[in-house]
Protein backbone atom coordinates (compact mmCIF):
# COMPACT_ATOMS: atom_id res chain seq x y z
CA UNK A 1 0.00 0.00 0.00
CA UNK A 2 1.08 3.51 -1.07
CA UNK A 3 2.14 6.25 1.66
CA UNK A 4 -1.10 7.75 2.83
CA UNK A 5 -0.52 11.07 1.52
CA UNK A 6 -0.15 10.30 -1.70
CA UNK A 7 -3.23 8.08 -1.14
CA UNK A 8 -5.11 11.27 -0.19
CA UNK A 9 -3.94 13.54 -2.80
CA UNK A 10 -5.18 11.52 -5.33
CA UNK A 11 -9.00 11.73 -6.65
CA UNK A 12 -11.27 8.59 -6.59
CA UNK A 13 -14.79 8.06 -8.34
CA UNK A 14 -16.49 10.40 -6.21
CA UNK A 15 -13.89 13.07 -5.49
CA UNK A 16 -12.64 13.24 -9.49
CA UNK A 17 -13.84 16.48 -10.79
CA UNK A 18 -13.48 14.79 -14.65
CA UNK A 19 -13.81 18.24 -17.19
CA UNK A 20 -13.20 20.81 -14.30
CA UNK A 21 -10.29 19.62 -13.20
CA UNK A 22 -8.40 22.60 -14.91
CA UNK A 23 -10.94 24.81 -13.25
CA UNK A 24 -10.77 23.26 -10.07
CA UNK A 25 -7.01 24.09 -10.06
CA UNK A 26 -7.04 27.46 -10.78
CA UNK A 27 -9.22 27.84 -7.86
CA UNK A 28 -7.39 29.96 -4.82
CA UNK A 29 -4.87 28.05 -2.95
CA UNK A 30 -6.47 28.71 0.53
CA UNK A 31 -8.67 27.10 2.56
CA UNK A 32 -10.61 29.98 3.67
CA UNK A 33 -11.40 31.04 0.68
CA UNK A 34 -12.06 27.73 -1.23
CA UNK A 35 -14.77 27.52 1.72
CA UNK A 36 -16.05 30.83 0.27
CA UNK A 37 -16.07 29.76 -3.30
CA UNK A 38 -17.89 26.57 -2.05
CA UNK A 39 -20.71 28.55 -0.02
CA UNK A 40 -21.57 30.28 -2.67
CA UNK A 41 -22.25 26.71 -4.94
CA UNK A 42 -24.04 24.72 -2.56
CA UNK A 43 -26.83 25.52 0.34
CA UNK A 44 -27.72 22.99 3.12
CA UNK A 45 -31.35 21.91 1.31
CA UNK A 46 -32.63 21.57 5.05
CA UNK A 47 -31.47 24.79 6.82
CA UNK A 48 -32.36 26.96 3.22
CA UNK A 49 -35.63 27.99 4.35
CA UNK A 50 -35.25 28.80 8.20
CA UNK A 51 -31.65 30.14 7.14
CA UNK A 52 -31.47 31.36 4.27
CA UNK A 53 -35.72 32.39 3.15
CA UNK A 54 -35.20 29.84 0.47
CA UNK A 55 -37.46 26.87 0.05
CA UNK A 56 -36.78 24.44 -2.85
CA UNK A 57 -38.89 22.42 -4.53
CA UNK A 58 -39.20 18.46 -3.94
CA UNK A 59 -37.38 17.84 -7.45
CA UNK A 60 -34.02 20.74 -6.12
CA UNK A 61 -34.13 18.77 -2.94
CA UNK A 62 -33.26 15.55 -4.69
CA UNK A 63 -30.36 17.39 -6.34
CA UNK A 64 -28.60 15.84 -2.31
CA UNK A 65 -28.69 12.45 -3.80
CA UNK A 66 -26.29 13.55 -6.62
CA UNK A 67 -22.80 11.29 -5.14
CA UNK A 68 -20.07 12.15 -7.48
CA UNK A 69 -18.46 15.56 -8.04
CA UNK A 70 -18.16 15.58 -11.07
CA UNK A 71 -21.96 15.27 -11.89
CA UNK A 72 -22.62 17.93 -8.60
CA UNK A 73 -20.34 20.71 -10.63
CA UNK A 74 -22.48 19.82 -13.79
CA UNK A 75 -25.45 20.39 -11.59
CA UNK A 76 -24.33 23.37 -10.44
CA UNK A 77 -23.78 25.10 -14.19
CA UNK A 78 -26.73 24.13 -14.89
CA UNK A 79 -28.36 26.35 -12.43
CA UNK A 80 -26.36 28.90 -13.26
CA UNK A 81 -23.86 28.80 -15.99
CA UNK A 82 -21.46 31.10 -14.42
CA UNK A 83 -18.00 30.14 -13.86
CA UNK A 84 -17.66 28.23 -10.47
CA UNK A 85 -15.79 31.76 -8.57
CA UNK A 86 -19.29 33.50 -8.15
CA UNK A 87 -20.86 33.15 -5.75
CA UNK A 88 -24.89 32.00 -7.12
CA UNK A 89 -27.91 33.71 -5.69
CA UNK A 90 -29.43 31.51 -2.53
CA UNK A 91 -32.03 29.86 -5.29
CA UNK A 92 -29.63 29.13 -7.19
CA UNK A 93 -27.33 27.46 -5.33
CA UNK A 94 -26.85 23.07 -5.48
CA UNK A 95 -29.36 21.95 -2.40
CA UNK A 96 -27.41 19.35 -0.57
CA UNK A 97 -25.67 18.59 3.43
CA UNK A 98 -22.97 18.45 4.81
CA UNK A 99 -21.34 15.34 2.39
CA UNK A 100 -21.64 17.85 -0.53
CA UNK A 101 -19.63 20.56 1.11
CA UNK A 102 -17.20 18.15 2.79
CA UNK A 103 -16.67 16.03 -0.31
CA UNK A 104 -15.57 19.57 -2.59
CA UNK A 105 -13.30 20.58 -0.62
CA UNK A 106 -11.81 17.54 -0.57
CA UNK A 107 -12.37 17.08 -4.00
CA UNK A 108 -10.60 20.50 -4.73
CA UNK A 109 -7.91 19.80 -2.50
CA UNK A 110 -6.44 16.91 -4.21
CA UNK A 111 -7.21 18.07 -7.52
CA UNK A 112 -4.49 21.11 -6.13
CA UNK A 113 -2.56 18.04 -4.31
CA UNK A 114 -3.52 18.52 -1.05
CA UNK A 115 -3.79 15.18 1.10
CA UNK A 116 -7.66 14.90 1.76
CA UNK A 117 -10.38 12.83 3.11
CA UNK A 118 -13.95 13.30 4.04
CA UNK A 119 -15.01 12.16 7.66
CA UNK A 120 -18.09 11.21 8.66
CA UNK A 121 -19.09 11.37 12.54
CA UNK A 122 -20.64 13.61 14.88
CA UNK A 123 -21.22 17.81 14.79
CA UNK A 124 -21.39 18.92 18.41
CA UNK A 125 -21.79 22.53 17.98
CA UNK A 126 -26.00 22.33 16.31
CA UNK A 127 -27.90 21.69 19.23
CA UNK A 128 -26.41 21.60 23.01
CA UNK A 129 -26.29 18.27 24.29
CA UNK A 130 -26.57 16.89 21.47
CA UNK A 131 -23.87 15.23 18.63
CA UNK A 132 -25.49 15.67 15.23
CA UNK A 133 -25.09 13.70 12.56
CA UNK A 134 -22.56 15.65 10.52
CA UNK A 135 -19.65 15.35 7.49
CA UNK A 136 -16.37 17.47 7.24
CA UNK A 137 -13.27 17.86 5.38
CA UNK A 138 -9.81 16.39 6.88
CA UNK A 139 -6.54 17.84 5.03
CA UNK A 140 -3.10 17.57 5.57
CA UNK A 141 -1.17 21.03 6.95
CA UNK A 142 2.16 20.41 5.58
CA UNK A 143 3.48 23.06 8.03
CA UNK A 144 2.05 22.11 10.59
CA UNK A 145 2.57 18.52 10.09
CA UNK A 146 -0.96 17.24 11.22
CA UNK A 147 -4.46 16.98 9.31
CA UNK A 148 -6.79 19.35 10.47
CA UNK A 149 -10.43 19.64 10.02
CA UNK A 150 -12.33 22.12 8.48
CA UNK A 151 -15.68 22.50 8.19
CA UNK A 152 -16.67 23.92 4.72
CA UNK A 153 -20.41 24.26 5.63
CA UNK A 154 -20.36 27.18 8.31
CA UNK A 155 -20.68 30.08 6.15
CA UNK A 156 -21.59 33.58 7.75
CA UNK A 157 -25.29 32.67 8.59
CA UNK A 158 -24.76 29.43 9.99
CA UNK A 159 -22.22 30.98 12.11
CA UNK A 160 -24.40 33.75 13.59
CA UNK A 161 -27.07 30.92 13.94
CA UNK A 162 -25.31 28.46 15.52
CA UNK A 163 -22.13 30.45 17.31
CA UNK A 164 -19.07 28.24 17.36
CA UNK A 165 -16.75 29.33 19.93
CA UNK A 166 -13.72 27.86 17.84
CA UNK A 167 -12.17 28.46 14.46
CA UNK A 168 -14.69 26.47 12.34
CA UNK A 169 -11.33 26.07 9.82
CA UNK A 170 -9.71 23.91 12.77
CA UNK A 171 -12.38 22.08 14.94
CA UNK A 172 -11.69 20.58 17.70
CA UNK A 173 -11.86 17.10 17.68
CA UNK A 174 -13.70 17.06 20.97
CA UNK A 175 -16.28 19.39 18.61
CA UNK A 176 -16.63 17.24 15.25
CA UNK A 177 -16.43 13.63 16.85
CA UNK A 178 -15.47 11.47 14.29
CA UNK A 179 -17.71 8.17 14.12
CA UNK A 180 -14.87 5.37 15.51
CA UNK A 181 -14.46 7.88 18.44
CA UNK A 182 -18.24 8.51 18.89
CA UNK A 183 -18.72 4.57 18.65
CA UNK A 184 -16.32 4.09 21.61
CA UNK A 185 -17.95 6.86 24.06
CA UNK A 186 -21.23 5.04 23.48
CA UNK A 187 -19.56 1.27 23.95
CA UNK A 188 -17.73 2.41 27.10
CA UNK A 189 -20.83 4.19 28.73
CA UNK A 190 -19.52 7.61 28.45
CA UNK A 191 -21.91 8.89 26.98
CA UNK A 192 -25.52 8.02 25.67
CA UNK A 193 -25.77 6.49 22.64
CA UNK A 194 -29.37 8.30 22.33
CA UNK A 195 -27.61 11.79 21.85
CA UNK A 196 -26.23 10.91 18.72
CA UNK A 197 -27.99 11.12 15.58
CA UNK A 198 -30.53 13.43 13.87
CA UNK A 199 -32.15 15.56 16.65
CA UNK A 200 -34.78 16.68 14.35
CA UNK A 201 -36.16 13.12 12.87
CA UNK A 202 -37.57 11.53 15.21
CA UNK A 203 -36.09 7.21 15.61
CA UNK A 204 -32.91 9.01 13.92
CA UNK A 205 -30.84 8.08 17.30
CA UNK A 206 -28.92 5.35 18.89
CA UNK A 207 -26.07 3.04 18.68
CA UNK A 208 -27.71 1.52 15.36
CA UNK A 209 -27.28 5.00 13.53
CA UNK A 210 -23.21 5.27 14.95
CA UNK A 211 -22.83 2.57 13.37
CA UNK A 212 -23.60 3.72 10.34
CA UNK A 213 -21.13 6.40 10.52
CA UNK A 214 -18.24 3.82 11.53
CA UNK A 215 -19.21 2.21 8.21
CA UNK A 216 -19.65 5.38 6.32
CA UNK A 217 -16.00 6.62 7.34
CA UNK A 218 -14.27 3.32 7.36
CA UNK A 219 -15.61 3.53 3.16
CA UNK A 220 -14.57 7.10 3.07
CA UNK A 221 -10.66 6.56 4.43
CA UNK A 222 -10.91 4.57 1.81
CA UNK A 223 -12.06 6.81 -0.93
CA UNK A 224 -15.46 6.09 -1.24
CA UNK A 225 -17.36 8.94 -0.18
CA UNK A 226 -21.02 7.91 0.45
CA UNK A 227 -24.17 9.32 0.82
CA UNK A 228 -25.18 9.66 4.39
CA UNK A 229 -28.29 7.47 3.54
CA UNK A 230 -27.20 5.01 1.76
CA UNK A 231 -26.79 1.50 3.07
CA UNK A 232 -25.01 -1.71 2.60
CA UNK A 233 -23.85 -4.89 3.92
CA UNK A 234 -23.98 -4.71 7.64
CA UNK A 235 -25.27 -1.06 7.73
CA UNK A 236 -28.03 -1.46 9.61
CA UNK A 237 -31.07 0.45 7.94
CA UNK A 238 -32.92 1.18 11.10
CA UNK A 239 -32.96 -0.17 14.63
CA UNK A 240 -35.43 -3.24 13.91
CA UNK A 241 -31.94 -4.54 11.87
CA UNK A 242 -29.39 -4.17 14.16
CA UNK A 243 -26.51 -6.30 13.89
CA UNK A 244 -25.38 -8.84 16.23
CA UNK A 245 -21.75 -8.93 16.42
CA UNK A 246 -20.99 -5.89 17.66
CA UNK A 247 -17.60 -6.52 17.96
CA UNK A 248 -16.80 -6.27 14.50
CA UNK A 249 -17.63 -3.06 14.70
CA UNK A 250 -15.29 -2.47 17.50
CA UNK A 251 -12.46 -3.37 15.29
CA UNK A 252 -13.42 -0.80 12.36
CA UNK A 253 -14.24 1.87 14.52
CA UNK A 254 -10.54 1.61 16.63
CA UNK A 255 -8.94 1.31 12.87
CA UNK A 256 -10.50 5.13 11.82
CA UNK A 257 -9.69 6.38 14.62
CA UNK A 258 -6.07 4.79 15.21
CA UNK A 259 -4.01 7.46 12.44
CA UNK A 260 -1.90 6.71 9.86
CA UNK A 261 0.03 4.16 11.21
CA UNK A 262 -2.94 2.09 10.36
CA UNK A 263 -3.07 3.12 7.22
CA UNK A 264 -2.44 -0.56 5.49
CA UNK A 265 -4.98 -2.31 8.21
CA UNK A 266 -7.67 0.27 7.71
CA UNK A 267 -7.33 -0.60 3.96
CA UNK A 268 -6.63 -4.11 4.34
CA UNK A 269 -9.99 -4.25 6.22
CA UNK A 270 -12.22 -3.10 4.37
CA UNK A 271 -10.69 -4.41 0.72
CA UNK A 272 -11.08 -8.17 2.30
CA UNK A 273 -14.80 -8.13 3.75
CA UNK A 274 -17.66 -8.00 1.34
CA UNK A 275 -20.10 -6.94 4.63
CA UNK A 276 -17.73 -3.56 4.80
CA UNK A 277 -16.78 -2.70 1.32
CA UNK A 278 -19.43 -0.78 -0.94
CA UNK A 279 -20.58 -2.83 -3.36
CA UNK A 280 -21.65 -1.64 -7.14
CA UNK A 281 -24.95 -1.39 -5.66
CA UNK A 282 -26.12 0.37 -2.62
CA UNK A 283 -29.49 1.37 -0.86
CA UNK A 284 -31.04 4.76 -0.83
CA UNK A 285 -32.75 4.69 2.41
CA UNK A 286 -34.27 8.43 1.45
CA UNK A 287 -35.41 6.87 -1.91
CA UNK A 288 -36.58 3.59 -0.89
CA UNK A 289 -34.74 1.63 -3.93
CA UNK A 290 -31.30 0.11 -4.76
CA UNK A 291 -28.94 2.56 -7.14
CA UNK A 292 -25.98 1.79 -8.93
CA UNK A 293 -23.16 3.27 -7.31
CA UNK A 294 -19.07 3.42 -9.29
CA UNK A 295 -17.06 3.76 -6.66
Amino acid sequence: MENPLEYYKTCAPMTDPGTYASALRELPRDIVKLCEVIQGLVIHRDMAPFAYDVTFSEERRNDAHIRPLADILTRIRALDDHPITIARERQNRFAGVCRHFSLMLCGILRVQGVPARARCGFGAYFNSGKFEDHWVCEYWNAKQARWILVDAQLDAVQKKLFKPDFDTLDVPRDRFVIAGDAWQMCRSGRVEPDRFGLSHVPGLKGMWFVAGNVLRDLASLNRAEMLPWDVWGILPKDDASWLDDQSLLDHVAALTIAGDDNFAEVHATYDSDDRLRVPPVVFNVLLNAPEQVSV
